[in-house]
């Protein structure tokens, strides 16, 4: 994860370059707490993230946010009591890029 860490999301064009299927288990040991899902025929990364109340809820919902806009790349978020659901994807290309796999570690170290 460190090494996902370090890097910075880059500027994704339509043609960009989805993680295939040899990298996408390589990639998935660096967060082993994320989620392959496919939903309407997009692959996704998934993460629920518990806490003790609405407030802490939130508190991590804010800090993802801001994650998001200082990456200029942007999850789904479900705030929920106890819970908040992430999910990252490359809407541009309708999958996964590197860049999902560098959020979704970030997101990692928002939680510690």
């Amino acid at each position: 994860m460190e090494k996902l860490v370090k890097q910075k999301c880059e500027a994704c064009r339509a043609d960009a370059p989805r993680v295939t299927d040899d990298e996408l288990p390589i990639l998935l040991k660096e967060i082993p707490d994320w989620q392959p899902i496919t939903e309407d025929s997009v692959l996704m990364l998934r993460r629920v993230f518990k806490f003790d109340d609405y407030q802490e809820s939130l508190e991590f919902t804010k800090k993802v946010a801001a994650l998001a806009d200082e990456e200029d790349h942007h999850p789904a978020i479900l705030l929920e009591w106890g819970k908040v659901e992430v999910t990252w994807w490359t809407h541009k290309i309708g999958g996964l890029h590197k860049n999902d796999f560098i959020a979704a570690a970030k997101t990692d170290t928002l939680n510690s």
